[in-house]
C-alpha cells in the first residue's frame, strides 16, 4: 500500500510539473498546493476503501493499542502517586564507619605501598606500612645472653667434677667394703680365741676344784696344812673368774661381729665407721651437692632459654612492626610517607569497613517522630540498580552522628532530621565498596501506619 501511496504520489507530482507551466499566468502556487493535497487525500481514501474489506482484524488491533496505551498511562501515573504516598527519605547516601589505623611502636615507615592511589577493596590482612625502630631497647635482651653463656660454660665444669667425685666414691666404697670384709674376719678370729680361752680356764677351773677337794681329804687326815687348803681354794676362785671374763670377752667379741656385719664397727681406739667409710660418706654427699647444682645450671638455663626467646619476641615486635588491614575495606586516607618518623599511638591510615556498610539519611520531622530503632526499611539507590533491605539502627535527630563515619551526615542539608539504617553490602557481586553512591530508602511498617 505504501508503495502505491508513493506511486500515485510521483504521479500527481509529475501531472503538477505539467499542470504548473500551461496555468502560469491563471494560476499560483498557492491553487497548485491545494490541488496536489487534494488528490493525495482522494488517493489515500481510495486505497483505504479498497483494503476495508481484506482485514477484518483491524478494529481489534486499534482496540488493543489503545487498551496499552491506556494501560501505560496508568501505571506512569500511578508510579509518582505511590511515591508521595511512600514514607521515605529526602536524601540518602551509602556510607561507611572508618577504621583508624595507628602506629604500634616508635620508628621510621620504611616503606608504604601505593593503595592510596588505588580504589579497589582490600582484603583483610593486606600490609599496607612497614615501620622499624633502630633505637630499639635490648639491654636485657643481651644480659640474659650473658647470663645463659656463663651457666652453659659452668656447665662442662660441673659435670667433670661429679665424675671424677662419683669415681672416688666408688674407690672409697671399695675401701671401705675391704675394711669391713676384714674387720669381720679379725673378730670371727677373735671370737675363735675367745673360746679356746674359755676351755682353757673351764679346764684350770676343774683343775683347781680337784686339788682342792684332795687338799680337803688331806687337811681332815692331818696330812696337809690349812694355809694350804686355802691357797687352793683361792686358785680354785681365780680359775672360775677366768672363765667368767673369758665368757664376757666372748660376748663382747659377738657384739662387735654382729655390729660390723650391719656396718658398724665398735671399738675403743676408733670412730662407730673407720675413715673410709667416713670419706665416702662425705664424697656421696658431695656427689648429691654437684648433681643438685647441675639440676639448677640446667633449670636456670632452661628458664633463661625461654626468657630469651620472650624478650627475642618483644625486641622484634619493638624493632619492627608491619601494619596490615585489620578489616576487608578499602584505604581512605594516607596519613604517613616512606622516611617519616611516627610515634606509638599516631594515626597512619584510615581505612574503609566495607564489610559493615550503613546508609545515612535525612527525613522530614513528620517522618523523624513515627520511625523506631530496629524498623525495616529499603534503600533504593539512584542508580536503578536492586533495593537492598536494612534495618534502622540509630536515630540522631538535627545532632550529628557519630564521627567515624566516611561521610559525615551534616552533608545531608535538605532536612535536618537524620537517620541511620544498616545494610548488607550493597557491593557484594561487583567486590566495589559504594561508598557516597545515592539514592532513597523507603521506610516500612512504620508504627503509625500500624496503629491505623
Amino acid at each position: 500500500m505504501e508503495t502505491s501511496v508513493r506511486l500515485d504520489t510521483t504521479s500527481s507530482t509529475r501531472n503538477a510539473d505539467q499542470v504548473s507551466p500551461g496555468a502560469a499566468g491563471s494560476q499560483d502556487a498557492q491553487r497548485l498546493q491545494q490541488t496536489l493535497e487534494q488528490k493525495l487525500n482522494e488517493r489515500q481514501q481510495a486505497v483505504e476503501q479498497k483494503e476495508a474489506p481484506t482485514s477484518p482484524d483491524r478494529t481489534g488491533k486499534r482496540i488493543f493499542k489503545a487498551l496499552v496505551g491506556v494501560a501505560v498511562v496508568a501505571i506512569f501515573g500511578y508510579l509518582p502517586i505511590r511515591a508521595l504516598w511512600q514514607t521515605s527519605s529526602v536524601e540518602a547516601v551509602v556510607n561507611s564507619r572508618l577504621v583508624t589505623l595507628r602506629a604500634p611502636i616508635d620508628g621510621q615507615v620504611v616503606s608504604a605501598t601505593n593503595l592510596a592511589s588505588e580504589r579497589h577493596v582490600v582484603d583483610q590482612g593486606t600490609q599496607i606500612l612497614r615501620i622499624v625502630n633502630t633505637r630499639g631497647d635490648r639491654v636485657r635482651l643481651d644480659d640474659l645472653r650473658r647470663q645463659r653463656a656463663k651457666l652453659e660454660n659452668e656447665r662442662p665444669s660441673l659435670a667433670a667434677k661429679l665424675t671424677s667425685a662419683q669415681a672416688a666414691q666408688k674407690d672409697l666404697a671399695r675401701q671401705a667394703a675391704q675394711f669391713r670384709e676384714g674387720r669381720m674376719r679379725q673378730l670371727e678370729a677373735r671370737l675363735a680365741e675367745n673360746e679356746a680361752a674359755i676351755e682353757v680356764a673351764v679346764a684350770r677351773k676343774e683343775e683347781a676344784m680337784a686339788a682342792v677337794e684332795r687338799a680337803a681329804s688331806l687337811t681332815r687326815s692331818g696330812t696337809l696344812s690349812t694355809v694350804e687348803l686355802a691357797r687352793l681354794t683361792r686358785e680354785q676362785t681365780i680359775a672360775q673368774q677366768n672363765e667368767h671374763a673369758a665368757r664376757r670377752r666372748l660376748d663382747a667379741t659377738q657384739i662387735e661381729l654382729a655390729g660390723a656385719r650391719e656396718g658398724t664397727f665398735l671399738g675403743d681406739s676408733y670412730n662407730d665407721r673407720p675413715s673410709s667409710v667416713q670419706r665416702e660418706e662425705e664424697m656421696r654427699q658431695r656427689i648429691d651437692t654437684l648433681r643438685a647444682d647441675l639440676a639448677q645450671v640446667e633449670s636456670e638455663i632452661g628458664w633463661l632459654s625461654s626468657e630469651i626467646g620472650a624478650e627475642e619476641f618483644r625486641f622484634a615486635n619493638q624493632s619492627e612492626a608491619q601494619v596490615k588491614l585489620p578489616v576487608t575495606g578499602r584505604v581512605w586516607e594516607i596519613m604517613t610517607a616512606a622516611g617519616e618518623d611516627v610515634r606509638a599511638g599516631q594515626p597512619l591510615a584510615r581505612i574503609l569497613d566495607c564489610s559493615s556498610a550503613v546508609v545515612t539519611a535525612n527525613v522530614t520531622e513528620r517522618v523523624y517522630n513515627r520511625l523506631q530503632i530496629g524498623q525495616t526499611a529499603l534503600f533504593r539507590p539512584a542508580d536503578g540498580s536492586q533495593d537492598v533491605k536494612g534495618t534502622i539502627v540509630n536515630l540522631t535527630g538535627s545532632a550529628g552522628a557519630a564521627a567515624n563515619l566516611a561521610i559525615s551526615p551534616d552533608a545531608l542539608s535538605k532536612e535536618p532530621y537524620r537517620v541511620t539504617v544498616s545494610v548488607p553490602r550493597v557491593d557484594a557481586e561487583t567486590q566495589d565498596c559504594k561508598v557516597g553512591r545515592t539514592g532513597r530508602v523507603i521506610f516500612e511498617n512504620a508504627p503509625a501506619q500500624a496503629d491505623k
